[in-house]
């Protein structure tokens, strides 16, 4: 991971990812092609450190898998909407109009527009929603930026607690210490590095084992705000991410789960239990972040179907091959005992 523009400056001085082992492998017609390297922790029902690859100690920018520890904080913060606009505060949505819709309402809640929110104009992430609005002749919107939910949401939590909502992006603005506060205190670290988030907003950068140790006290959670957050994220997983992305079938798959990705190939979820997974593949790659995930998930009792891993690799419109855990990781990760 890199910060800032290299040199040192009011952020710290540069600081690099160091790389993790060989955990995917991308085959085409009999030739392994390409292999992504990254960084993996796992932790059991207590907490204990069930396996570790590469080097899950060190400072990442978990970019949208913070999303359910930054909703947290809103909701700590006095946020109290529905669960589906809680569940849009997590969420890196597709851009479908059950998304789109649904932020509308959140912003209109505070008789604001998309105008006041502070992330870029995009297109929707998802491809059908992308093809659907160039079809119909429209235009990126700030609105359909797969982050407008988080943004909406932390609108209405300024509103509530009455402060300034123009530069709700400053990293020294009430809701982001706050935020950064709340998801320190979740992770059991220190945040190590306030960034900026391709969405704009501020971005705070933990370890691998302090994401996963948050996801796993929200998914254990039975009362207060992280419950909240992750009952809103269960009974909405088509809103977290959309249709064809995998923390939506994940979670669909099974009861109790969260899930969230990240840009740059990061992964965290946790199943009610506790048990919790964290990722981060080196070069950024969410299809290998994806096959770990649901490799993982399945090592911790999660009931992911195997069409939802062993993503295949296309020649001429057909399957030539397909993406899949290296063999030594899968022995490994076979070896886990929960």
């Amino acid at each position: 991971m890199t910060t800032g523009t290299g040199k040192a400056g009011p952020a710290g001085p540069l600081v690099r990812l160091r790389q993790g082992v060989p955990l995917v492998e991308v085959e085409r017609s009999g030739v392994v092609e390409s292999v992504h390297s990254g960084h993996v922790v796992m932790l059991g029902r207590n907490g204990e450190v069930l396996l570790s690859l590469g080097d899950p100690t060190q400072l990442i920018f978990p970019r949208s898998s913070n999303k359910p520890l930054q909703a947290v904080a809103m909701v700590r913060a006095g946020l109290a909407v529905e669960p589906a606009w809680t569940a849009l505060a997590a969420a890196s949505h597709s851009g479908e109009p059950m998304h789109v819709a649904r932020v509308r309402a959140m912003l209109a809640s505070a008789d604001l527009t998309s105008d006041a929110l502070g992330c870029p104009a995009d297109w929707p992430m998802g491809e059908a929603a992308r093809i659907a609005v160039l079809a119909g002749g429209g235009r990126p919107e700030r609105v359909t930026m797969n982050c407008s939910g988080k943004h909406a949401a932390m609108l209405l939590t300024c509103r509530v607690n009455g402060w300034p909502e123009r530069d709700y992006l400053d990293p020294d603005h009430p809701l982001q210490r706050w935020t950064r506060s709340v998801l320190g205190e979740l992770a059991g670290e220190p945040v190590g590095r306030t960034g900026v988030d391709g969405c704009g907003a501020p971005l705070f950068a933990l370890s691998l084992i302090g994401l996963a140790r948050a996801f796993a006290g929200i998914g254990t959670s039975d009362s207060g705000p992280a419950w909240t957050v992750a009952e809103a994220m269960r009974s909405h997983p088509e809103l977290i991410a959309g249709s064809g992305r995998s923390a939506t079938a994940f979670m669909r798959s099974t009861p109790g789960l969260i899930a969230k990705d990240g840009a740059e190939g990061v992964y965290a979820a946790a199943l009610r239990d506790g048990s919790a997974l964290a990722i981060k593949i080196d070069d950024g790659g969410g299809r290998a972040a994806d096959e770990v995930a649901a490799a993982g998930l399945r090592a911790l009792g999660a009931m992911i179907p195997a069409d939802l891993s062993g993503a295949p690799v296309l020649g001429g419109g057909r399957p030539v091959g397909t993406v899949r855990l290296c063999p030594c990781v899968e022995a490994v990760l076979g070896r886990v005992q929960v």
